[in-house]
This record gives structure tokens, C-alpha cells and sequence, in this order.
């Protein structure tokens, strides 16, 4: 019998929700990301979190794009958010915005207006944060503090009608300038911003700040469980203070540990300067932390969702292993991916005693792992290509490849021993010549030889010609964040090979934009979106095993 799961501890507050009957024994979550750039892997926990808590639940997740900044948003970056939850496997109950609200939450800061709990403040914002004090010193009020409730009203609906301009006025929260919480300390409500928005064009000239936008939304939308990072828990406070002073629906906030992981950033606002400081080619490049970008190096929703399982819901920060997220993919792909043989750096061999123009089929597996995989036709003839690195001229004595007088048997075909090279004017091998053993052929070998070494290979007359894009980690630093230097001087020069001329099977000649495989011995591999039939573009996905650990426990 297996060990049923325990609770984490924000299923364990919804689970108690449920059994006193609040808010019914409903369960609606939200999703609010702010559609200024792609979602990372980082967004990727809170959907599986928020979704994740719905689906158990039988409850609901809404989609609320967190629209209240219009210099920075598009777009783009709703439809990518979009595609992202979508990919990952979630379907929201309503598509929503703050901008919906905007009208909404106007009326919700005219009625703390009206109690006497905001004003429309003069000060720059160097003047606001001076007189907010230190969090051990009392702050002290600014003039505008003490105006009354009918000039704070007639300012606000003229700051409302455009009459000033950008920074000239905000409409600020009367709040405890005492309070130890600096975000108690008359924080602001609403700025002004002559900008044209997305959704609303230019209808509003003010937009509300976050922390009156947030809580409020939820409360209209009457969300059950808002559930935020850790950094949010200071904001909690004044969460439910506006909630409370206007009087509404008690959404409340939960705060959960967001995902760090090392050797990468996953600021929005560093992503967009690797991007539009040419770093990587887009927000989808093989090498960010996007969700695009893992998608088009070849990870898998289950993957990315598997590693939000394992990693979990805590109370507090810490940082993951990049390469747990690569053991995610690693274990997926070894189980659904077809093997294929893919030559990266080929040199030709010729077998001299194989018959001219002859050509073998051979029957090879497609997956060792799944019995219902299937198998394929490879194309056995006199000149293939191997690796380079399989071929020792001058062999030492524990490589068990192919060399002069050494024998290896090609994957699926037969043994081969090796007898000469050809070089050309640099002294570079061109050519390698071998014999093969007829009675060798693999499944029905009759040789009696037993060889240490196997190596892949692909015939030449029958081979397709691939691009290959060996993607690595875009940091050399574990910890590009918290250095003193700037994240960008620890970019790795070697995050991206290209290969120009690789060889593959026949058979990837037909393989989609996404197809994922395991290039045998030599890493997991997708097709890129870019692929045609004409140009064959794989990237690679995460290398068969943990290279990076290997060289931390050299320089160790």
C-alpha cells in the first residue's frame, strides 16, 4: 500500500477552509501576472501552484493580467502568457484584467477619500520617501496630509481629467506614519501616467499602484486564496487594511517560497536586457529561464511540472540545483524519446571488403525502455560516418574504440577492425579505412569475438545533413544574482556551439518542430522551430549525464 502524501501547508489552510465551511467550501484561485515580458520557470511553480490547488480542490483559477502599467506592457506578452499556461497544461475559468476594473477602483479611492484615509499628495517622490523616516524613526507628514475631504476629492477627479502632468500629483493612503511596516506609511495609491494602455488606449491617464490594485481585484473577483511570494508578506498589512477600511469581500493573501535556481536570473527586468542587449536571440532562446525557451530547447510540461512537485511549497527561500530540473528532463526523455544515431563531428570511414554499391537494411529498436516503441530501418553501406573521437591513431591502452589493429563493433551492424587513414596537406584524417566481419552482424552473431567498445554511426549515401546547436548554462557563476559584479560579465562564451555539418539517420528528415530525441551517446536533442526539411535544426536539450557536477568536483 503506498504512503499517501502529505500536505503542504497552504493545501493544509485550504483543506481547514473547506471543513468550517468559509466562503462556503469554495475554492477559487488566481494567476496575476503583469504582461511585461515572458513567464520563467519561477511563474511556472505559482501556476502549479494556483492551478494545481483548483484541480484538487474542485475549485477554479482566473487568469488576471496585472495591467496598471502601460509604459511597460503589451500584447505580446499576453498571448505568450497565454500559450505558457496552456503548454504547461492548465485552462483558466476567466480571463480577466485589473484594467477591467480600473472604473471600479476609481470609486473604491474616492470612498477612502470620503473616510478621510487618502490624499492627493504634492511631494516628489524624493520629498515622500525623506518624510517616511527610517523604520526606526517615525515619519512626519507632508503638508498635502492635512488638506480637507472636499479639496482631495476636486484634485483627484482632476488628476483623473489630465489637468496635470506626470509626477506632479499622487493620490497617497493616510496610513501610520509610526508604523514599523514601511508600507504602512501613507503608501501610494495612484501616479499619473500620460501613456496610451493596450486594453484602455487612452481613456485613463491614472492607474493604480500594485498594492491598491492587488487586493481589490481579488476581493471583486471574490478569490478565496491569494497566494503570493515571500517578499509579499510585508505587504500583507496593508492588504487587509484597504480590504477592511472599504468594506468588501476578505480576500486573504498566503505566502509561499518562489523558485531560485542557480546559475541563472529570473528578474523580468534582466531578461529583457539579455534580450535587447543581444546576449540570446529572443525571449524564446534555447538558453533562458522562459518558459518559451525551455520549450524550444525540448523540455516538457511534465517536466517543468515535475519539478515544481518535487521541489515543493515552503516557507522559506532557498536555492535549487539547476541540475534537478535537468534530472526532470533527463528521466522523461529516457523513457519517451527514440533513439537515433546523429554523427557531430563526422570523418568517413570506408569498410574495403564490403561490396560495392551493396545496401543493408537492419532492424534497430526505437526505445529500449518501451516495448511498444517500435523499431526502424537503418541503412548499412560501404562508407559511413563516425566521430572523430571514436578513432585513436595512436590508441592508449585503455580506449577500447577504433584505431589501427583495433576492432568496435557499429551499433545494430557489424564488427569492424581498423587498417589505415588518408590525411590531407595539415596532416588531418580524412578518410579511415577498416574490414568488417560478415559474421558478426549484430542478433545473429556467429564470430565468436567479443569487443569492449560500440560506437554509432551513419551511411553516407543515405545520411541528412543537420544543424546542430549545442546549448549549455548562460552563466559560469552559480550565483549570477548575488554577485558584486554585474550578472552580465558571468555570461558563459560557452553557452551556444553551432555545428554546421552533422549527419543524421534518414528518418529525422521527417521529424516536426518539437520532435524530442536521444542522440545515442551523445545527449537528448529537439527539432527547433526553425527546422525545414531543407535544413534540419536540432537543439540540444540536456547532455545524457551531469557534465557540470563532474567539472564543480574537479576544480573542488
Amino acid at each position: 500500500m503506498s504512503e499517501e502524501k502529505s500536505l503542504n501547508f497552504i493545501e493544509q489552510i485550504v483543506e481547514d477552509d473547506i471543513a468550517n465551511g468559509v466562503n462556503g467550501g469554495r475554492v477559487l484561485t488566481r494567476f496575476p501576472p503583469e504582461p511585461n515580458g515572458y513567464l520563467h520557470i519561477g511563474h511556472a511553480k505559482s501556476i502549479v501552484l494556483n492551478f494545481g490547488l483548483a484541480q484538487k480542490y474542485n475549485g477554479k483559477t482566473n487568469l488576471r493580467f496585472d495591467d496598471t502599467n502601460p509604459v511597460t506592457e503589451d500584447t505580446e506578452y499576453v498571448e505568450s502568457i497565454k500559450n505558457d499556461i496552456r503548454w504547461l497544461g492548465f485552462e483558466w475559468a476567466n480571463e480577466l484584467y485589473a484594467s477591467d476594473y480600473f472604473e471600479e477602483l476609481y470609486q473604491f479611492a474616492v470612498k477612502l477619500i470620503e473616510k478621510g484615509l487618502a490624499y492627493v499628495e504634492d511631494a516628489t517622490a524624493e520629498e515622500i520617501a525623506a518624510a517616511k523616516g527610517t523604520p526606526t524613526t517615525p515619519g512626519t507628514p507632508t503638508p498635502a496630509r492635512s488638506r480637507s475631504v472636499e479639496e482631495n476629492l476636486d484634485l483627484f477627479a482632476r488628476m483623473r481629467k489630465g489637468e496635470f502632468k506626470d509626477g506632479e500629483k499622487t493620490l497617497r493612503a493616510k496610513g501610520d506614519l509610526a508604523s514599523p511596516n514601511m508600507h504602512m506609511r501613507d503608501p501610494l495609491m495612484y501616479r499619473i501616467k500620460h501613456a496610451h494602455h493596450h486594453r484602455t488606449g487612452d481613456a485613463w491617464c491614472i492607474y493604480p499602484m500594485y498594492d491598491f490594485a492587488h487586493g481589490q481585484s481579488d476581493s471583486i473577483e471574490k478569490i478565496t486564496h491569494s497566494i503570493c511570494t515571500l517578499e509579499f508578506i510585508p505587504h500583507r498589512p496593508l492588504y487587509d487594511w484597504f480590504i477592511k477600511e472599504l468594506e468588501i469581500f476578505p480576500s486573504h493573501q498566503y505566502e509561499f517560497a518562489r523558485l531560485n535556481i542557480n546559475y541563472t536570473v529570473m528578474s523580468k527586468r534582466k531578461l529583457k536586457l539579455l534580450v535587447e542587449e543581444g546576449f540570446v536571440s529572443g525571449w524564446d532562446d534555447p538558453r533562458m529561464p522562459t518558459i518559451s525557451g525551455l520549450r524550444r530547447r525540448g523540455y516538457t510540461p511534465a517536466s517543468i511540472r515535475e519539478l515544481c512537485e518535487r521541489v515543493g511549497v515552503q516557507k522559506r527561500d532557498h536555492m535549487i540545483e539547476l541540475s534537478l530540473l535537468e534530472f526532470c528532463i533527463r528521466e522523461e526523455l529516457n523513457k519517451t524519446a527514440n533513439r537515433v544515431m546523429a554523427v557531430l563531428d563526422p570523418v568517413k570511414l570506408v569498410i574495403t571488403n564490403y561490396p560495392e554499391g551493396q545496401v543493408e537494411e537492419l532492424t534497430a529498436d526505437n526505445n529500449p525502455e518501451d516495448e511498444n516503441a517500435g523499431s526502424r530501418t537503418l541503412h548499412f553501406s560501404k562508407t559511413l560516418y563516425i566521430e572523430r573521437e571514436d578513432f585513436m591513431e595512436n590508441p592508449t591502452k585503455k580506449y577500447f574504440r577504433l584505431g589501427p589493429g583495433l576492432m568496435v563493433r557499429l551499433k545494430n551492424a557489424y564488427i569492424i577492425k581498423g587498417e589505415s587513414v588518408e590525411k590531407d596537406e595539415n596532416g588531418n584524417i580524412t578518410t579511415i579505412y577498416a574490414t568488417y566481419l560478415p559474421e558478426s552482424k549484430s542478433g545473429g552473431d556467429s564470430s565468436g569475438i567479443n569487443v569492449k567498445g560500440t560506437i554509432h554511426w551513419v551511411s553516407a549515401a543515405h545520411a541528412a545533413k543537420a544543424e546542430i546547436r549545442l546549448y549549455d548554462r548562460l552563466f559560469t557563476s552559480e550565483n549570477p544574482n548575488g554577485e558584486e559584479a554585474d550578472f552580465r560579465t558571468f555570461i558563459n562564451p560557452n553557452s551556444l556551439q553551432v555545428i554546421n555539418e552533422a549527419y543524421v539517420e534518414p528518418s529525422l528528415s521527417v521529424a516536426k518542430p518539437g520532435d524530442r530525441f536521444q542522440f545515442l551517446r551523445k545527449g537528448y536533442f529537439a527539432v527547433d522551430q526553425d527546422s525545414t526539411s531543407e535544413k534540419l535544426i536540432f537543439n540540444r536539450t540536456v547532455t545524457l549525464k551531469d557534465t557540470w557536477a563532474k567539472e564543480v568536483r574537479k576544480e573542488a
